[in-house]
């Protein structure tokens, strides 16, 4: 779902709708994604922190802290004024299942702010409120059903890349899951929808709108393609425990900071 506030400050809900069954997938899927759809090159994901937390208001959950490296994937109307290497993307996540709460911000653009809080419901997408906004707040939303059985593209899908497999045939081998055809949400059980909303404020004459325009096409892309992985790689994370998926991205942290430790060497 893509909502829009006014001015310069966007608010956008999406709602993802998947079929699975606990929070082992979406971690795996993080930490898988963090090395497929970015580690490329000298771009890709620097991990700074990836620990528990325990918080009076956001709860008890994991913490993870990273850097996107992302020249190459942004419009070519950004990247004509800005210098190669200053469109990194600072982001900190809450990951409190079925909750999760992050926060990306751009240091070549100080007063840039993107917030995504999301709340997984085991319904097919039909909860209308979930993020219980105000009155103001959801007369100016506009609300989009992320499909992720749609093999539709735009710029930003390209760009990111997603899993080579048609979910509208694959069938899980091993919890026969699948395939999602049309309607799938409707007779698919269980199921389960991610309901984010997002918040982007970029207020700077000129271009602030098409800057906000471009990170929510960017997030929906990430929503979508993410979730894709989740369902595709359903055999290989569904009898992983906690641990196991811990130790994942353990292991997948240190693959990315050996990458950049190697491009480091080459450019130096």
């Amino acid at each position: 779902m893509l909502l829009l506030a006014e001015a310069e400050d966007r608010t956008s809900a999406c709602s993802s709708c998947y079929y699975f069954h606990s929070d082992y997938g979406a971690d795996y899927r993080v930490s898988g994604g963090d090395a497929v759809v970015f580690g490329r090159g000298d771009e890709g994901v620097e991990v700074l922190e990836n620990r528990p937390f325990e918080d009076e208001k956001l709860g008890k959950g994991q913490y993870t802290r990273k850097v996107y490296h992302l020249q190459s994937k942004i419009p070519s109307w950004l990247a004509s004024f800005t210098p190669r290497g200053a469109l990194l993307l600072e982001e900190e996540a809450w990951n409190d299942f079925p909750n999760c709460k992050a926060v990306l911000k751009c240091p070549y653009f100080p007063r840039f702010k993107l917030a995504v809080d999301t709340v997984h419901v085991a319904d097919n997408g039909c909860s209308s409120n979930v993020h219980k906004l105000d009155a103001s707040s959801l007369a100016i939303r506009k609300v989009e059903m992320v499909d992720i059985g749609s093999n539709a593209t735009d710029y930003w899908s390209y760009m990111i890349g997603g899993p080579s497999v048609d979910l509208r045939t694959y069938i899980s081998k091993k919890t026969r899951r699948g395939p999602l055809c049309a309607g799938w949400q409707d007779t698919c059980t269980p199921v389960m929808t991610a309901y984010k909303l997002v918040t982007v404020d970029a207020p700077y004459w000129g271009f602030g709108y098409q800057l906000e325009q471009a990170f929510l096409g960017a997030e929906r892309a990430i929503f979508l393609e993410s979730h894709k992985r989740c369902f595709a790689w359903i055999d290989e994370w569904s009898e992983l425990s906690e641990e196991d998926v811990r130790q994942l991205e353990l292991e997948t942290d240190e693959k990315l900071k050996e990458a950049f430790r190697e491009q480091a060497k080459i450019r130096g």
